[in-house]
């Protein structure tokens, strides 16, 4: 089944995005590790031929796991992974050199020197960029160099390449033995309404490869990505695997529904009967400024009209999903639906994070939802992966 296909390892594997857009093209996972149980759970039986392990990645023998694949040194296609974002999110509270999670860099370092693959893929959010003055980034780079790898790095708008979702992420490639060609990240396939609220130029040069003439025009919009999906009421559970409304209505719906003849993961979030109130006079395009001031959270009554502009928010169905963060909270972010007032299902975060409906999460519902927020879009995911495929096959 995999005869022709190329090999992976996956580390810091989350839930599987990452692997779910390379093996569509064209690589084949042949191990992951990931430290959270959920999250393994759901890479397994999404990937079942995948040896997946669930431990801390210090903990682990790499010259033991390649020996266990059967791989001499050299022999795998690609090393892939995200290692822990948290410490350079601009999502986070506070970013600290000294957060533990920043070095474990040094664990993916090690399995690449233990495997020696022909190419490896980081992927990162984009405030590594200028994390610690970029002084992180650069010894990345550096530390890849010394292990023989030709490596730079871009950040890509996911909503260029088809996910109809705000969202940025830092992307590192690299070659063993040789440099990076000009192509070695691919083009964007569409024109999106996003621009970059972060650093975009890293030792004085652009960093964000943005679309070109030829560009399509129409992005995938967030009725595109969820209006085929069953309706609910706020708190509404419905059967454990539910039905399409209607036959696909465009190519990104037709691409979702593949494999699979029911919709799973779509039970909708109880909201409060304070919240219900408020929802019901948001507009799609609108937020906490559509809320009558005795309705709203005492801390939010006195903030200004231009804070906070997408909390409580409302999506318009013609534009792009807010960046899927993990947990769908209206405090955190644009998450009601357009039409129905609740917030979204985990199935439409997942869709918003271009996840195909077969691809089932594990674990409670919270869980289930950190899982999509974490991941990498499968659709972005797969566009890295066609150009490294290009440049392994000489293409």
């Amino acid at each position: 089944m995999h005869s022709n296909a190329l090999t992976l390892i996956d580390l810091f594997a989350g839930a599987g995005g990452l692997s779910e857009g390379l093996s569509e093209a064209g690589f084949h996972s042949l191990m992951s590790s990931e430290i959270v149980p959920a999250y393994a759970q759901t890479y397994k039986q999404n990937h079942p031929s995948s040896k997946v392990i669930t431990a801390d990645i210090r903990t682990l023998d790499a010259e033991k796991i390649r020996r266990e694949l059967n791989l001499d040194k050299g022999e795998l296609d690609l090393i892939a992974g995200g290692p822990p974002c948290q410490g350079f999110s601009i999502n986070a509270p506070v970013r600290s050199v000294l957060d533990h999670r920043n070095h474990l860099f040094k664990e993916y370092l090690r399995f690449v020197d233990a495997f020696a693959p022909k190419a490896i893929l980081i992927e990162n959010v984009p405030g590594l960029v200028s994390f610690a003055k970029g002084n992180t980034l650069r010894a990345i780079l550096d530390a890849l160099a010394e292990l023989g790898y030709g490596a730079d790095v871009r950040i890509l708008g996911a909503a260029y390449y088809g996910v109809p979702q705000m969202r940025w992420r830092t992307i590192i490639l690299g070659l063993h033995g040789k440099s990076l060609p000009p192509h070695a990240f691919p083009e964007p396939i569409y024109h999106a309404p996003i621009k970059p609220n972060f650093t975009t130029y890293f030792n004085g040069r652009p960093l964000v490869k943005f679309p070109l003439g030829t560009a399509s025009p129409d992005f995938v919009t967030v009725e595109e990505a969820i209006g085929d999906l069953p309706p609910l009421a706020a708190g509404e559970l419905g059967a454990e695997v539910k039905q399409y409304i209607c036959e696909p209505q465009c190519d990104f719906q037709r691409r979702m529904r593949t494999g699979t003849t029911g919709v799973l993961n779509h039970a909708a979030v109880k909201l409060s009967k304070i919240n219900l109130e408020r929802l019901a006079h948001i507009k799609p395009g609108g937020n906490w400024t559509d809320i009558p001031a005795h309705l709203l959270p005492k801390g939010m009554q006195r903030a200004k009209k231009s804070d906070h502009t997408k909390r409580y928010g409302r999506v318009t169905p013609d534009g792009l999903a807010s960046t899927i963060l993990t947990k769908c909270d209206p405090h955190w972010g644009a998450y009601f639906h357009y039409s129905q007032d609740r917030s979204f299902t985990v199935r439409e975060a997942a869709r918003f994070q271009s996840f195909p409906d077969h691809f089932v999460f594990a674990g409670n519902q919270q869980e289930q939802f950190a899982q999509v927020g974490n991941a990498v879009p499968p659709l972005l995911a797969e566009a890295v992966g066609l150009s490294v495929k290009a440049i392994l096959q000489g293409a």
